[in-house]
This record gives C-alpha cells, sequence and structure tokens, in this order.
C-alpha cells in the first residue's frame, strides 16, 4: 500500500515573510538621515572649536577619523585630562597638538602615559600638568616601546638621586636610546670627553641631551676651536656654551671681544644680559688703558 504524503502548512510565525522587492527610503526619509549625520557633524565641528579651541580643519586633517568618530569618544580624552588635574585650557594645549588623542582609546596611550609618569618615573601629582604641558608628546608614546626603556637607559647613565627624572627632563624620555641619545654622548665622549666626565657633564646640563648633534654640537665646536681658539679645558668648565645661539649670543659677542681686543671666560661671555655684557666690556677697555698708562 503506498503511503499518502501529507504537505502540511509552515508552522506559524508573527513576524511577516521578508519582501523580495524591498521599495527604496524615500526622499524624505534620506534628508532626514542626511540631515541628522550633518548635524552630529556640526556638533562635533562645534565642540572641537567652541570648547576646545582647536582650528577644526586642522585637526581633520591630522586625524581623518574625527569625521566618522561619535562625539562622546571625542568627550573622553578631554575628560580623561580633566580627572587627573588638567584645566579645560591644558587640555584643550594638549589635544591641538596630539588630535590622535580625540579618537584614541582613553586608557592607551593616554591614562597608560600619565599612569607611568605618577608611578615608575615618581612625578609628584602636583607637578603632572607642568611635565606634560612641557611635553604633551608623552601622552601619545608608547610606554613598554619607548618609555619604559628609556627610562632604565638614564638611570642607568646616573638620572637617579638628586639627578632623577623630573618634569624639566622627562622630556627626554620620548628619545630613542638607539638613535638619539647614545649617539650624543659618542659625539660628546669623541670631542675628548671621558665616559665620566660626559656623565657629569650630561647630568649637571641634562638639555644637552635634547640638542641635534648636525645643527648645535658640531657647528658651536667648530667655531669654539677654529674661531674663538679656546679649548677642551673651558667646554668642560662650562657644557652650558651649548645652550647658547651661536648666531644669536655666541658669534656677535666673540666679534665685539676681538674688535675691542679683549678676552673674556667662556661663562662671563655667555651668561651676562646684553647691557652687562657691554657694561664688562668698557670696564675691560678701562683696566686695559690704566694698564698701559
Amino acid at each position: 500500500m503506498a503511503m499518502v504524503r501529507l504537505h502540511l502548512p509552515p508552522p506559524f510565525s508573527s513576524k511577516p515573510p521578508p519582501n523580495p522587492n524591498p521599495s527604496p527610503l524615500s526622499s524624505s526619509e534620506i534628508l532626514t538621515s542626511t540631515s541628522d549625520a550633518g548635524l552630529l557633524f556640526r556638533e562635533k565641528l562645534l565642540y572641537l572649536q567652541r570648547d576646545l579651541h582647536i582650528d577644526a580643519s586642522r585637526a581633520l586633517a591630522a586625524n581623518p577619523a574625527l569625521r566618522s568618530a561619535p562625539l562622546p569618544s571625542l568627550r573622553a580624552a578631554s575628560d580623561a585630562l580633566l580627572s587627573h588635574g588638567f584645566l579645560p585650557d591644558d587640555a584643550a594645549r594638549v589635544l591641538s597638538h596630539h588630535p590622535s588623542l580625540l579618537t584614541s582609546d582613553p586608557e592607551d596611550p593616554l591614562i597608560a602615559a600619565l599612569r607611568f609618569l605618577r608611578g615608575p618615573v615618581g612625578i609628584p601629582l602636583s607637578h603632572l600638568r607642568r611635565t606634560v604641558l612641557r611635553c604633551p608628546r608623552l601622552l601619545v608614546t608608547s610606554v613598554p616601546n619607548q618609555l619604559q626603556p628609556t627610562l632604565y637607559f638614564l638611570r642607568r647613565f646616573g638620572f637617579v638621586g638628586s639627578h632623577r627624572i623630573t618634569s624639566q627632563t622627562a622630556l627626554l624620555l620620548v628619545s630613542s636610546v638607539e638613535k638619539t641619545l647614545i649617539p650624543k654622548l659618542d659625539f660628546i665622549q669623541s670631542l675628548g670627553f671621558s665616559y665620566k666626565e660626559t656623565q657629569k657633564m650630561v647630568l649637571r646640563s641634562p638639555g644637552l641631551l635634547t640638542f641635534s648633534i648636525e645643527n648645535n654640537f658640531k657647528p658651536k665646536w667648530d667655531f669654539l676651536v677654529n674661531e674663538m681658539g679656546r679649548d677642551l679645558k673651558e667646554l668642560k668648565e662650562f657644557p652650558q656654551y651649548f645652550a647658547f645661539s651661536l648666531e644669536g649670543r655666541i658669534k656677535p659677542r666673540q666679534q665685539m671681544l676681538v674688535e675691542s681686543g679683549l678676552s673674556m671666560p667662556l661663562a662671563d661671555m655667555l651668561k651676562l644680559s646684553d647691557g652687562a655684557f657691554r657694561e664688562q666690556l668698557i670696564d675691560l677697555r678701562i683696566a686695559s688703558l690704566d694698564t698701559r698708562l
């Protein structure tokens, strides 16, 4: 006997069957969607310009992700800074320098960097603002890949105790050990400094590690030796020489000394203000005339 197949109706469903030919959005719906997107974008622009005082066009050019990022995510970076004691103007300054922070997860790198500065580096909370405003780049630099290795290197070199990293020297942490710090230390030693002398010199004037070899160290060293006729001994006594402008101070004052036929210790020549330097020149001229008489 042949079996009879029963054709049962499909199970009941409360959902309507899919429409194989969905109708396109009406022009009013498209207009509403477009106007909503435009309104949200305008709100972001107003937030950047009015609240953060950031040039919106420059920020968008530097970080195109701002166009699609929701407004709450943009506020997260500023809120994170404010929660760590920064003022609204501070947040605006930092975020204008690095608009990438506006679309980054605040936990990394911003908060990770702040925690690193407070913890391993040991920057007091009262100095945290000053540290970051001096070098906002700290907040966009990887802690494990950059800040931490550089901190360990600097501490091994001697930045501990009274020479520990502070709000003034924390900017050294964004420097590459292999590409920046070691080449500068090697160059200083190539001038005739021993390792101990280099160490003493740098710990005394940490800003030396922020100077360019090609644009600072080399031309100033050449001028010191070849034009001024000075020697390494004077440089060891006054390593701050490299911190003064070659064109703005060193050369003009050297020219005045040469024209007057006078000499002056390197430190006195450069540390004096313009007025005090001219007064010193006058005193030296009078003294030289007295000795002749």
